[in-house]
């Protein structure tokens, strides 16, 4: 089972100018559906969703690429403090 949590991490940290501020957790709903929920400074909030949510998107969709093999259904959020 791949540990979405990382690679979320991963992308997210390489794309903020504070890194240190990330913040990236897992839940797992009684469905089978694994929520990744990313935290960022508020300043790199833009660099995250980025233009009309490509970048977020990109991040969905490489980690539901990564659930394919293993079956499991990913959702990736930006939450806002």
């Amino acid at each position: 089972m791949p540990d979405y949590v990382d690679l979320v991490d991963l992308i997210v940290k390489r794309l903020v100018t504070k890194p240190e501020a990330v913040k990236v957790t897992e839940e797992r709903s009684d469905s089978g559906v694994i929520l990744i929920s990313i935290r960022v400074d508020a300043e790199d909030i833009g660099r995250v969703i980025g233009k009309k949510g490509s970048t977020i998107n990109s991040i969905r969709h490489v980690a539901k690429a990564a659930s394919i093999k293993s079956g499991e259904k990913v959702d990736v959020d930006v939450e806002e403090d």
